[in-house]
């Protein structure tokens, strides 16, 4: 054979070799890449073949064909592979900010392909084209797209009492046992701390819109109950009024529901007191994602488009070092405000504890009678630098600027890192509320429809204790507030931490009952809470007459029956015991005739119908 065609031959076995390596570089192959490749080898294959029975002497025809085959290697592999592999990033601000404004979501909510961990919601990104890149040249400027992952399975990581620390696909929750039915002769009280947090249902959501059902830790009733707004009478004087009502159960016969409602009362936004509010900001190197720190600076200008003239701003930043931003800025000065916004950027590890601290020396500065002082954290709640990584030695840290009387709201961000556990126990110890934002829409309903009751408290730790009459109730259990049981003992013990509730706010419980058939009242509400600067708790009792009861479920109010819906398909969801035998369709149709049009209720009912599609698949799988 004579040189040249071994030549030729060499030159056609190393594109076949640069093209087999593909698929290992890249880090997605769509299905067009592969028959890209796959028609490149047999081009390759075909002409060798020709060649072993082509003269030696080939000369310049040779030469001719050579080209031809890198030309088809080139051109169909850079198209096919490295063309599809590369590309999703954001462009513009103002295409960002189309981007985030609008996502593609069923439901108006960012639309994801991969099951969570997840890469950035395409919903969130814009492509761009891939630019010409020859084999020869394999240098990539883009970053690649995350590959789809199998979900990794659950991994337990604590477990003492009741509670449990795991890790779910990336994520980590802290799990709770739900609330087991008691005998009312046994123990007739029922204490808990009231909780307005919305963080569980608005995770729970972005993993139903990326076609998984959320992992059963995540979700706690109560906060999927508190998401929704509901038609209660605001107190004519006083912080709050309490709304009783019963009906039976539509999942199981000789049972009832009993809510307990609490409802704040308002303070408009020119009434409310001035505010500080120090915005601290995860900058690390694991927020750069389009729905974590993209999402958070359009977050931080809705927040302050709604403030007063006379609140003030300060940023605080956090990634391997803590860095002053902002200093106390009036809240009018929006372009000073917008452009340090702008300045922020990701990179560096994550020294929360550190950040932590820094802002409530700023935060503590402002703190007075007139004044509302609050640190709004703004992450996804990962930490791994610094001398305080966990929630109890941050909280130790700032344990005297808690008890001055700053307060915290934390607001989390993405997924695949995402440390659930960690902003609730910070919100819970800082006095605060705790939420979730999947999307540009949950950051205009936290930031701007939720800010007034976010920033000022009316009631602080208030606790709720039921007392059940045994003549009248026979067993009851909690739907939900386990992490927020109080020890009965600890009702009148104002030293005992308990929730707090905003301007505006209501709190919803529901209680799921069997009767014994005495026509008897039920029990007897009881209510004490400590006013905003105040030490000591005031109580309120409210009877629970047996009158309250309807005597059907379709004869209770509308806002009874959606939030009794919600409440049972998060009890549905988490894999409660006593909803072993309930049914995600029964709690859609009670929905269904309790939506009143409301654009969040008729999201809520789409929810449930993925879930129950999804629920099928599995239980198909097993």
């Amino acid at each position: 054979m004579s040189q040249s065609t071994l030549r030729r031959l060499s030159r056609w076995g190393s594109t076949f070799l640069a093209v087999s390596l593909i698929p290992g570089c890249a880090t997605k192959a769509t299905q067009e890449s592969t028959m890209a490749v796959a028609s490149a080898t047999r081009e390759v294959d075909r002409l060798q073949a020709e060649s072993q029975s082509a003269p030696a002497d080939m000369g310049g025809d040779g030469e001719s064909v050579e080209g031809d085959v890198e030309g088809i290697v080139e051109g169909r592999v850079e198209g096919g592979v490295l063309g599809g592999v590369l590309g999703a990033s954001l462009s513009t601000e103002s295409d960002r900010k189309d981007a985030l404004a609008a996502p593609t979501g069923a439901m108006g909510q960012p639309s994801v392909d991969a099951p969570p961990p997840p890469p950035p919601s395409s919903g969130l990104l814009r492509a761009k084209p891939a630019k010409p890149l020859l084999m020869k040249a394999p240098t990539v400027h883009a970053e690649p797209k995350p590959m789809p992952s199998t979900p990794e399975p659950e991994k337990v990581l604590v477990h003492s009492g009741d509670a449990r620390e795991t890790i779910s696909q990336g994520n980590k929750f802290e799990a709770h046992e739900a609330n087991p039915f008691t005998d009312a002769r046994e123990d007739a009280l029922s204490t808990f701390a009231v909780d307005v947090d919305t963080a569980s249902y608005s995770l729970a959501r972005r993993y139903l819109m990326q076609g998984n059902l959320p992992p059963p830790e995540a979700v706690r009733v109560e906060e999927f109950v508190n998401y929704f707004k509901y038609r209660y009478a605001a107190p004519e004087k006083g912080a709050f009024t309490v709304h009783l009502e019963g009906a039976p159960s539509p999942f199981a016969q000789g049972r009832h529901f009993m809510r307990v409602r609490v409802q704040g009362k308002v303070v408009s936004r020119s009434q409310r007191k001035a505010a500080h509010l120090v915005f601290l900001v995860d900058t690390s190197g694991s927020m750069q994602s389009a729905d974590k720190l993209p999402l958070v600076k359009e977050s931080m200008k809705i927040a302050v488009k709604n403030l007063n003239e006379n609140d003030t701003v300060a940023i605080v930043t956090y990634a391997g070092s803590t860095r002053d931003v902002l200093a106390p800025t009036p809240a009018t000065d929006q372009q000073r405000i917008y452009a340090a916004i702008e300045s922020l950027s990701s990179g560096g590890g994550t020294a929360m504890g550190s950040g932590m601290e820094m802002a409530y020396r700023h935060a503590v500065k402002k703190v007075g009678g007139n004044v509302v002082s609050r640190v709004i954290v703004l992450t996804d709640g990962d930490t791994n630098i610094g001398p305080n990584l966990s929630a109890e030695s941050m909280l130790e840290n700032i344990r005297n600027y808690v008890a001055e009387g700053v307060t915290m709201t934390t607001v989390g961000f993405g997924m695949g890192n995402y440390r659930d556990d960690l902003m609730e126990k910070l919100a819970d110890k800082g006095n605060g509320n705790s939420f979730y934002v999947d999307s540009y829409q949950e950051a205009k309903k936290v930031f701007e429809t939720q800010l007034t009751g976010t920033i000022e408290v009316i009631a602080k730790d208030v606790k709720i204790q039921v007392e059940f009459n045994p003549e009248a109730v026979r067993r009851y259990r909690l739907v939900g507030y386990e992490n927020r049981n109080v020890a009965d003992r600890d009702f009148r013990n104002d030293k005992v931490d308990a929730g707090e509730i905003g301007a505006g706010h209501n709190v919803t419980a529901l209680y799921e009952v069997e009767l014994t058939g005495e026509q008897a009242p039920l029990a007897t509400v009881r209510i004490r809470a400590k006013a905003p600067n105040g030490t000591e708790a005031a109580e309120q009792s409210f009877p629970f007459e047996r009158g309250m009861l309807r005597s059907s479920v379709e004869g209770a109010s509308s806002d009874f029956r959606f939030a009794l819906a919600v409440a049972s398909s998060a009890d549905i969801l988490r894999h409660s015991p006593a909803a072993k035998s309930w049914s995600l369709v029964t709690a859609r149709k009670l929905a269904e005739g309790a939506s009143e049009g409301q654009a969040e209720r008729k999201e809520f009912l789409k929810l449930v119908t993925q879930a129950e599609a999804l629920m099928g698949a599995s239980a198909t799988r097993r």
